[in-house]
């Protein structure tokens, strides 16, 4: 006997349904939208492009008022609970659908209706809004008006397992200040909030793992309190739920302990809750859904610039297990996002982890993800290989400089993700540090042209990497090359980036001059091209650097150029006291007086340059620094506490003696 088969009502059909003046159709045709669209994203989007979820809110609006004259009917009920759940369903995972329900005016509704007191109807209205607090779109609540907090404590009293749910919810998208959390503590929502892991259900724990996490983020003083006898054994009950037979309590529990140690370090030092979380994180990876795609990340957050944790994971064979799920292939974006970002953190800080990523040959499947069609995974294979080439040993080896990784890098150049771009450029910075002759590879590909596009983006971020990237490409390279660079980027080009309105350009674009005019004395003279613009620009700069960085920089520019000859000595110095700021002041002595150490190596070594005993003209600056009181400045550093600066004072007062002054 053949199947009979059921046709589906179409969205345009079922659409026309709501607006039925028979109830029966009309309920039914909200049952049947919520069931079409229940973890269908693509039947969401055809029922949003044909105006359902306004058509859904106000049958949710006229039923509320149906309430109101018919004192609460069956009919009426049906309505409420089916269009409530069909809003909850629009939402639920998917943002577009949180902004629809929202832009429908359907959110004020929703929250009137947990005080009806029909019990299926405030179920029904409690799911609705708590996927509506999945999502970053969620209205933001002000805990510190006291209307809000007695809301919230309402919620979270509330016998009803969704109710309470719910106020852990809005906590978890609501909660972003550390007085927030402050006053979350002080009223007392912390306690209820453990009582719920301890006593409540398995959706109630969650919730409140997720919340806690919250509240803890980045404040100690809370988590003190928390962990303190008032409240009871909370980090206890924690630690337990990290070896649920649940995955995803599991998960949040180890994310929830994470957020602790991170903010306040003196808790969780057991060596054994650390390796334990490591090996829970791991094994979390197994899982197929929503709790493996999210584990990488918590890892990540776990080991992020901590040695310690990053050796016991590499003892735990992490990178062995990222490994083989990226081999295996087939991968949620996500996950294999997460999994890269952890690769990086790994590989960020100890050379036994990088050691060990390229015996596996790890490398080879990071480039391949550079290709990916995900924008994530593009920008998170980057920023892997960014942590893996820092390594000078390997950099000198020559294991990054060739096709396979500058070929794709350079094409992410034009990536149409902005966080692309700035992480290809970030790799880039490391690899083009290349201690090999190979640097022409980079040339080669278009590298060096598209650098210097990028450096003229619109992008202040990645402008600024862009000529970080080429700073580092001219680091130590040979003068073709740099000549090669400047005729690419013209004195214009650079005198206007020196000027960039950004500081983090201003730097870099500053670092860039210090590592073309560093070597040959023909080089210095890049910076008198086109009249001098370059020289200028960094004159001006200095003279009203907003930050220690552009000062550092700008001098060692300068500290370079007056390395040169006789005629590159004369300029730097007329440059020093003709950009004079307050009463008359070079700025100079303002540098000479800074708290940055760095500033004031720079400063002390451009002077050395200026008056090298070997310079004819030495004498003759040396008076004129002396008479602006640079060399009495200098002579009050003679027990700086940074031994660089320490070194380069005596080094000018020993000029300075050669020429008479006592």
């Amino acid at each position: 006997m053949p199947s009979a088969t059921v046709n589906k009502p179409r969205p345009s059909e079922l659409l026309s349904r709501l607006t039925s003046a028979e109830p029966e159709v009309k309920v039914r045709a909200l049952r049947e939208v919520k069931n079409q669209i229940i973890g269908n994203r693509t039947k969401k989007l055809s029922f949003l492009k044909l105006g359902a979820v306004p058509a859904v809110a106000g049958i949710l609006a006229d039923s509320i008022d149906d309430v109101t004259e018919n004192n609460n009917c069956n009919n009426t009920n049906n309505f409420l609970v089916q269009s409530a759940a069909a809003l909850g369903s629009f939402a639920c995972g998917f943002d577009a659908g949180v902004q629809a329900v929202l832009d429908a005016g359907a959110f004020p509704n929703l929250l009137r209706l947990l005080a009806n007191p029909n019990e299926k109807v405030v179920d029904a209205v409690a799911r609705a809004l708590r996927m509506i607090y999945q999502s970053k779109l969620a209205p933001k609540y002000d805990f510190l008006q006291q209307k809000n907090m007695e809301f919230l404590i309402s919620l979270l009293n509330s016998e009803k397992e969704t109710v309470s749910g719910l106020g852990a919810s809005i906590i978890t998208r609501s909660c972003e200040t550390n007085l927030e959390q402050k006053a979350l503590f002080d009223a007392g929502i912390l306690r209820k909030l453990n009582s719920l892991l301890e006593g409540g259900s398995l959706s109630q724990r969650d919730a409140s793992l997720e919340s806690l996490a919250t509240v803890f983020r980045n404040n100690p003083e809370v988590i003190s309190k928390f962990a303190g006898p008032e409240i009871g054994r909370p980090l206890s009950s924690i630690i337990d739920l990290a070896k649920d037979r649940y995955p995803r309590t599991r998960l949040l529990a180890c994310m929830c302990l994470i957020v602790i140690r991170n903010a306040s370090p003196h808790f969780l030092q057991d060596i054994g809750i650390k390796t334990k979380l490591i090996h829970i994180l791991l094994e979390l990876l197994d899982d197929p859904g929503q709790v493996g795609d999210e584990a990488p990340f918590a890892f990540s957050s776990l080991i992020a610039q901590k040695e310690d944790l990053q050796k016991l994971a590499l003892e735990a064979n992490a990178i062995d297990k990222f490994h083989h799920h990226i081999k295996k292939g087939s991968l949620h974006p996500r996950r294999y996002e997460g999994i890269l970002l952890a690769l990086a953190d790994m590989c960020s800080k100890l050379e036994s982890c990088r050691s060990k990523f390229l015996s596996l040959q790890v490398l080879n499947l990071v480039a391949d993800a550079l290709t990916d069609y995900n924008a994530g995974v593009r920008a998170a294979a980057c920023i892997c290989l960014k942590s893996v080439t820092r390594s000078i040993k390997n950099l000198s080896a020559g294991y990054f400089m060739n096709e396979t990784i500058v070929i794709p890098l350079v094409q992410l150049f034009l990536d149409p993700s902005t966080s692309v771009q700035v992480a290809a450029l970030g790799a880039t910075s490391n690899i083009v540090v290349d201690f090999t002759t190979r640097k022409s590879i980079f040339v080669q590909c278009g590298g060096m042209k598209q650098l210097v596009q990028l450096a003229k983006s619109m992008e202040s971020s990645v402008r600024s990497n862009a000529l970080w990237a080429l700073k580092n490409f001219v680091f130590q390279a040979d003068n073709r090359l740099k000549e090669g660079v400047f005729s690419e980027l013209t004195a214009s080009l650079l005198s206007s980036l020196i000027r960039d309105p950004e500081p983090s350009v201003q730097e870099q674009a500053l670092a860039l001059v210090r590592n073309l005019v560093d070597g040959c004395i023909n080089l210095i003279e890049f910076v008198f091209a086109e009249d001098g613009l370059i020289l200028g620009a960094i004159g001006r700069q200095l003279q009203c650097a907003s930050k220690a960085e552009i000062g550092i920089q700008g001098m060692y520019a300068l500290c370079n150029v007056a390395s040169g000859n006789e005629f590159h000595r004369e300029s730097v110095m007329q440059l020093l006291f003709t950009q004079m700021g307050d009463k008359n002041q070079s700025f100079v002595v303002k540098f000479l007086q800074s708290n940055d150490s760095q500033l004031r190596t720079a400063t002390v070594w451009t002077i050395v340059n200026l008056t090298c005993p070997s310079s004819p003209g030495a004498p003759c600056r040396l008076e004129k620094l002396r008479n602006a009181g640079i060399v009495s400045q200098i002579k009050n550093m003679v027990n700086d506490p940074c031994v660089d600066v320490k070194l380069r004072v005596r080094t000018v007062l020993g000029q300075s003696m050669a020429f008479g002054d006592n």
